[in-house]
């Protein structure tokens, strides 16, 4: 089972250790670029993605002010752990997550065009392209009310 812890003083050299594979480095910021980033906006939540005692990824995701989106920020597993469903699970348990703020009713993600692995696997959770761009990435959207919620039955 996935679950997020938050990053401390004891997990955070493990966590900012994390990597992606060579051909993935440009399609997501290094963690510690992102842990900075979410100390400047504290609507969003960083955290550590661990199976049992093992760290296996690093999320970020929360609330955009700026356009009252909830969004799902940042998600990297790491390369020794690729291929084995934790992305997926993760993602679900963001959604999971996301959906008890009770003015939450979708959740955004950006993804790079190149990045076809990352959408197919969006795709099958139930994100939808909304048709927006975000610089040169695609906007895809889950929404609670349209969105294939039995995804989220999942066991994480």
């Amino acid at each position: 089972m996935i679950t997020f812890r938050e990053i401390t003083p004891e997990n955070f050299e493990e966590t900012i250790k994390l990597s992606v594979g060579e051909k993935q480095q440009t399609f997501v910021a290094p963690n510690v670029y992102s842990i900075a980033q979410a100390s400047l906006y504290p609507t969003y939540n960083v955290r550590a993605v661990y199976f049992g005692d093992d760290m296996v990824g690093f999320v970020m995701f929360g609330l955009d002010t700026d356009d009252d989106r909830y969004y799902l920020g940042r998600l990297m597993i790491d390369r020794k752990f690729q291929g084995k469903g934790f992305g997926r699970a993760a993602t679900l348990a963001v959604i999971n997550s996301l959906r008890k703020a009770e003015d939450c009713t979708a959740v955004y993600l950006s993804v790079a065009p190149e990045n076809t692995n990352a959408q197919k696997l969006y795709e099958q959770i139930g994100f939808a392209r909304t048709g927006e761009l975000n610089g040169t990435e695609i906007v895809m959207r889950f929404d609670f009310k349209t969105g294939d919620n039995r995804a989220l039955t999942d066991d994480n």
